[in-house]
C-alpha cells in the first residue's frame, strides 16, 4: 500500500510513521488491488487527531477520531477503517455478479435553443448495477456526490438517489 503521512501542527516522527505504516500493513489482506493511504496526523491544542483516506480497489473510505493521545486515536481510525473495508468487500461478494460501477464513461454536449438563450445540455452515460437504497446511500458517500443512478434490486427499475440542501436523502423512482 502506498502510503503518505501529513503531519499538522505536530514535529514529524520516525515512531509515529513506521507506527502508521505498520498498522497499515494489516489493510492489505483486505484490498486485491493496489490501495493509496492518505493520513493526516494533527494537534489541536490537547486533541489528538488522526485522519485515514484509503482509495483503490473501486472504493474510497474515510475515518476521522481524535482522542487524548496519538496512538489511540491511530489505533481507533484504523479499527474504523477495517470495519468499513470488510463491510464493503461483504456486500461486493453478494452481488459478485455485477460489481462493476463505472462513471462518467462518456460525455456528450448539446446546445438548446430556448426564449433566445442557448443552454447546453450534458449527456452523461453511465452503467449502473442492481443494489438496495442502503448501499445506494453508502456508495453516494464515497464517492461523494449530489446524486447516484442505480438499479433497485428488489424492482430491477432504474432510481436516482439525491442529497438535499440540509444532508436529507431524496429517492426518484417509476412507478408502475
Amino acid at each position: 500500500m502506498q502510503t503518505s503521512i501529513t503531519f499538522k501542527n505536530i514535529d514529524s516522527s520516525e515512531n509515529l510513521k513506521t507506527y502508521v505504516q505498520d498498522k497499515l500493513k494489516r489493510f492489505d489482506k483486505f484490498l486485491d488491488n493496489p490501495a493509496e493511504a492518505n493520513v493526516v496526523l494533527s494537534v489541536e491544542k490537547f486533541r489528538h487527531i488522526a485522519e485515514v483516506n484509503i482509495s483503490g480497489d473501486r472504493l474510497t473510505i474515510n475515518s476521522k477520531d481524535e482522542t487524548n493521545d496519538m496512538y489511540s486515536a491511530i489505533d481507533i481510525v484504523l479499527d474504523k477503517l477495517e470495519a468499513q473495508i470488510k463491510k464493503n468487500k461483504q456486500k461486493l461478494r453478494k452481488r459478485r455478479g455485477n460489481s462493476n460501477i463505472r462513471t462518467n464513461s462518456a460525455f456528450n454536449e448539446q446546445t438548446v435553443s430556448a426564449d433566445d438563450e442557448d443552454a447546453k445540455i450534458i449527456i452523461e452515460n453511465i452503467e449502473y448495477k442492481p443494489m438496495d437504497i442502503e448501499e445506494a446511500v453508502m456508495q453516494m458517500d464515497l464517492v461523494n456526490d449530489n446524486f447516484f443512478v442505480f438499479t433497485d434490486a428488489k424492482t430491477d427499475k432504474v432510481n436516482v438517489l439525491y442529497r438535499h440542501k440540509d444532508g436529507n436523502y431524496g429517492l426518484i423512482q417509476p412507478i408502475g
